[in-house]
């Protein structure tokens, strides 16, 4: 390889670094916005029944129609808020952990609906929560002090940054 294409890849890694988690914690926080945002329409929701059906049982029936369906929606678009502004991240990540738990409880708690031979639509609805939980992980780790560092471990002087420095610099981590 040339030397101009090396120091172009060796560019977008570091900038890749610095900037590809942040991306992703915020467009992640975006869906938790887009998706809790229509659970306080009621109708609205294509997973409204399930979610609601799954609060109710989680909550022993404390919990149930709209005021279920309203505690979702404030949970999801809290986690979302946490994610995208990076304030109160740490406590929304402590949310999103309950929620994913709550997000997966369906398998449990209504298999045989969610696969009555092949997987429903519901069913599949909640396999892409898979992807949301990896997304999760990674913002978590970065919230908690972890880096990302380009592949052979050189970093360029913008893309090395100690935890002090980062939580210094950056409101999101607090």
């Amino acid at each position: 390889m040339t030397t101009a294409v090396q120091n172009l890849i060796s560019k977008l890694g570091a900038w890749l670094s610095r900037h590809s988690i942040d991306v992703l914690r915020v467009s992640l926080g975006l869906v938790f916005v887009a998706f809790g945002t229509l659970k306080f329409f009621p109708g609205v929701s294509p997973a409204e029944a399930l979610s609601v059906a799954t609060l109710e049982k989680l909550s022993l029936g404390l919990l149930s129609g709209y005021a279920a369906q309203f505690v979702i929606a404030g949970m999801e678009v809290f986690i979302g808020l946490t994610l995208m502004t990076g304030r109160l991240l740490k406590t929304g990540l402590v949310v999103l952990a309950g929620a994913l738990a709550g997000f997966f409880a369906p398998y449990v708690l209504f298999f045989t609906d969610l696969f009555p031979g092949a997987p429903t639509l519901e069913a599949q609805y909640i396999f892409k929560d898979i992807v949301l939980a990896a997304a999760a992980m990674v913002v978590a780790a970065r919230a908690l002090g972890a880096r990302l560092v380009p592949a052979g471990g050189q970093q360029s002087p913008a893309a090395t940054v100690t935890p002090a420095a980062w939580s210094r610099t950056r409101s999101w981590n607090r």
